[in-house]
């Protein structure tokens, strides 16, 4: 790790519910455009799904499921250009699974979620040729004309 790199920021949470039959990815997307977070991480989360949709570890598909699950951790970091986030769930038997969010995570009964925003900084991604994916890149935050005024 290059240390130079490392990004420092004071923050702000937002704090909200989505209801039943949300797709959480779309509304994620809604929030982060709407309070215009550019360096966003998933502080904490309770909830319910009735539909999840992850993709699991070097697999290049994703894996689908209906019924009645919790989820037990959502963590990751979101920006204008997407999100990198990673959930484990489990089923009415209590076993547990995780991976890769995708689209179509739909809530079951409620998603009570608190989102951290650093406003000092902004996140990207970039090739990195180690992974050879598009990894974070951490920046300081360049204000726009809007938010300078």
């Amino acid at each position: 790790m290059n240390e130079t790199k490392i990004g420092v920021s004071q923050g702000r949470f937002l704090a909200f519910r989505l209801a039943p039959g949300e797709e959480l990815l779309g509304a994620l997307r809604r929030i982060v455009r709407n309070y215009g977070i550019r360096a966003g991480y998933v502080a904490g989360v309770v909830g319910s799904l009735s539909r999840v949709c992850l993709r699991f570890a070097g697999k290049p598909e994703g894996t689908e499921a209906d019924g009645c699950f919790e989820v037990v951790s959502l963590v990751g970091t979101l920006d204008a250009a997407g999100e990198h986030l990673h959930m484990a769930v489990s089923d009415p038997g209590g076993a547990v699974t995780g991976g890769h969010v995708l689209e179509g995570c739909i809530v079951r009964t409620t998603m009570e979620l608190v989102l951290g925003d650093l406003p000092g900084l902004e996140f990207r991604r970039g090739y990195c040729p180690l992974s050879t994916y598009d990894e974070l890149e951490v920046m300081p935050r360049t204000l726009t004309k809007k938010e300078n005024k």
